[in-house]
Order: C-alpha cells, then structure tokens, then sequence
C-alpha cells in the first residue's frame, strides 16, 4: 500500500496558550506595519547585481508583478560581489567533486578537510594571529565564542555597545554567571567611566564591532584598546561589515587602522565581503584551542561543507591580492552619494560604504521598498524595528562595484519621485488634520 501523507491538523495545539498568543503577537505586528515578507529573487550570477523575480501569487503588501522580470537589488551584503566570481564558484565545483556535497559531520565525528585547516590559517595570517577556528556562521562564531569565554571564570564583566549585533547579544546573555555593562554607543568617555567603576581584580572584557551595518558608523578601535590596556581589559572585536572591504589586505578596519594586534579577538564572516557562508575567530592559540575544545556551538555542529569552505579560502586570497576592489567599492559608494546629494534625496552621511536613506515609519518604509520593487523593478530591504529602534526605520543601501552609473541614476530619480509624493501626502494629511 502507498505511503500517504498524514491528515495536518493543528487541533490539539489551539487551545495552549501559545497558540493564542502567536495570533495576537502577529496581528500586533502587522498592524505596526513591521510585518516581514520574503521576496522571492533568483540571483544571475553572470549579471549581479541583477536578480530575477519569478511570477509570484499577489498578496495584500505585494501586488502580483510580469513573470521573471529582472530586478536591480541595491541591498546585499555580498558587498564585492566575490559569490559571483569564477575563481570562487570553479573552487566550490571542484571541492565537490572531489570532496562530494557535505562535510559528514562535525570535525570531531568525521574529520578535518585540509581545506578546512588551510582556510583557517589564511584568516590567521590575514589578521596578524596565531591561529583561526571556523564556525557555521558569523551568529554562531558570536554567540558561541562569548558564551564561552564569559563562562570560563567566576567573576567575568562584559562591556557591551548598546548597539551590537544580536549575535553579540546572544553570546553575552547566554554566559550565566557574568555580569554585562552596557555602554553608550562609540562613547569611550562612558566606557571608561564604567571601566572605572568595575572592581580591579574582575575579569573583564571590552565587546564591539567596527562598522555598525544598519548606522554604517566606525569605532575607535585604537581608544578602546588603550582603555583595555589601563583598566586590564580584554577586546573582543566584531569585523563581520568590514572583512574584505578595509586594510590593505581586506583585514578590517584594525587592519586599516594599523591596531589589529592591540585586539585579542577578532571575529568574522565569510558571507558578506567574502560573499560565501561562514563565520570564524581569530586569536592566540591558547584561546582558539579552548574555544575549539569547549564552545558547545563549535563542537557539536555540522562542519561547514567542502565546497563552502573551499570557495571561502578562493575568495580571501584573491581579495587580499585585489586591492583594486576596496578602491572600486568606494568609488562607487562616493559616486552615489554625490548623486543622492545632487537630487535632494536625504541620506544619513557615514564613513563606511552603507548609506541609509532615513524614512522613520515602520508602515512608510514598507511601502517605499515595496513600490521600488513593484513600480521600478529595484529592491532595497526595509529596515524596521527590533533591527533599529521605533522612529529610526531606514531604507539601507549598499552599492557596490557592478553597480553602474545608469543604475545609480535609475535609483535616485526612483527615490526622489517616491519621497516627494510621500512627503506631498504627509503634508496634506496633516493641513487636513
């Protein structure tokens, strides 16, 4: 007799409380205008930054749209555009053939690729460290990596930016038994008087990022390194938005700075200027083995695949030797932003390559993503609360090296249509108020 599918039915699950909850909760989000869509988008790898948009039912928020049409998306974070590269794709085919589609485990249970092994010692030496340790993802690299060293002693402080990654935040509130100072965002003057205030003798370590994606603002990784060396601290620094794209080398903004060996961890990602998947560590070897050894997220998770890992270490050594990409990326950052200017459409000023467009309500920026995509053929992620306070929703674009003049143009001339009759319409709703 054939198998057949079982009969869904969710009967004995409605009465629970959390069934009634997850209805109220969702109804309260899409009342907010906060409700997250997937959009569905086919990548052309041979003409990124072009995507293609299958024909998709209509929804309420997404009108139904020309069946596979081509759609310029202005919002990835494969910032070089290095997922796309023959050297890096033709390494990932060749690992699969020769290693086949999955690593078999994890690397206590199946074995360490040599890949595995060579890619961590290319992220080593592009940080100045001893030695590197691979985890699945940039999350996991964070949350794990904290977890575990701020529950290794009695007694730990973590000095936290209020504005770090969830991944961070994760890794610090998951470390029972450790304390967290939060301070005030890039604000050493109050990192040191928190620093001031801890007991001596207390663990301590300083955890911050570099670029912050959704502000695109920089830290002074030299002050704080200095703050951690008067008050005994340790550092613990996220490069995950600058990996690729700053030093000389695509070490990161304490590459660029000349500071990275002041930091004595430094974490990264394999999927945003290295455009494949991964997240990783870099530090002293003593530290790396413990991680190695202890961190639960490293020890019993799949090892990431052959092939990813072999496309990762393509793409490193081609964008260490290609400083050319790092000039390109800020040429074109530079020149959309001379465009944005020209036309009146504002922009939040930052010293990295993201540029926010600022909209400042959740329901507005949804709709201004949604009709760049609809009417334009241009997608951009609407960023909305929890991923920036209430009040601070933002449109956040990222230019890169395909990006060409003419679709530079296509875009400002999009937003400035689109800003200009939002702001028409906000007017007349409040003179009717």
């Amino acid at each position: 007799m054939p198998w057949r599918k079982p009969a869904v039915s969710s009967n004995h699950v409605d009465g629970h409380p959390f069934f009634r909850f997850c209805q109220t909760a969702l109804a309260d989000i899409r009342a907010q205008g906060r409700y997250r869509q997937f959009t569905p988008l086919a990548r052309l790898a041979d003409r990124y930054p072009l995507y293609e948009q299958p024909e998709t039912a209509p929804t309420p928020s997404t009108p139904a749209c020309p069946e596979d049409r081509e759609v310029v998306v202005w919002s990835s974070n494969d910032y070089l555009g290095m997922g796309v590269e023959p050297v890096v794709v033709e390494a990932a085919i060749r690992a699969i053939h020769e290693h086949g589609a999955g690593a078999g485990g994890t690397r206590n249970i199946a074995g360490t690729s040599p890949v595995h092994t060579a890619l961590e010692a290319e992220l080593a030496d592009l940080h100045g460290k001893e030695a590197g340790l691979l985890f699945g993802s940039g999350y996991v690299s964070n949350q794990a990596s904290l977890q575990t060293i701020l529950t290794s002693m009695p007694g730990w402080i973590c000095f936290s930016d209020r504005l770090n990654h969830a991944s961070m935040i994760a890794g610090i509130k998951g470390a029972r038994g450790s304390s967290t100072v939060i301070f005030e965002h890039n604000d050493l003057a109050d990192l040191e008087a928190r620093l001031a205030a801890a007991p001596k003798d207390a663990p301590k370590l300083i955890a911050f990022e570099s670029v912050y994606s959704m502000d695109g603002d920089i830290s002074d990784i030299a002050g704080t390194c200095a703050l951690a060396r008067k008050y005994g601290a340790m550092t613990y620094l996220d490069e995950v938005h600058a990996v690729g794209l700053y030093g000389a080398q695509g070490g990161g903004v304490s590459q660029r700075d000349g500071v990275a060996d002041q930091v004595d961890i430094i974490e990264g990602t394999l999927a945003k200027g290295f455009g494949v998947h991964g997240g990783y560590i870099t530090a002293s070897s003593n530290i790396v083995e413990y991680l190695r050894l202890t961190a639960s997220g490293f020890i019993f998770t799949t090892a990431l695949p052959p092939a990813v890992v072999a496309a990762a270490l393509a793409s490193v050594k081609q964008v260490r030797k290609d400083n050319w990409r790092r000039e390109r990326i800020f040429e074109r950052v530079d020149t959309f932003r001379a465009k944005l200017r020209a036309a009146g459409v504002p922009f939040n000023m930052t010293p990295s390559h993201i540029v926010p467009i600022p909209v400042g309500d959740a329901r507005r920026c949804r709709e201004l993503s949604d009709r760049l995509l609809n009417d334009y053929g241009m997608y951009t992620t609407p960023i909305n609360y929890p991923t920036v306070p209430r009040g601070m929703e933002r449109l956040r674009l990222t230019p890169g090296p395909r990006h060409t003049d003419a679709m530079m143009d296509e875009m400002v001339a999009a937003l400035s249509h689109l800003l200009r009759v939002n702001d028409l319409a906000d007017a007349s709703a409040v003179a009717m108020a």
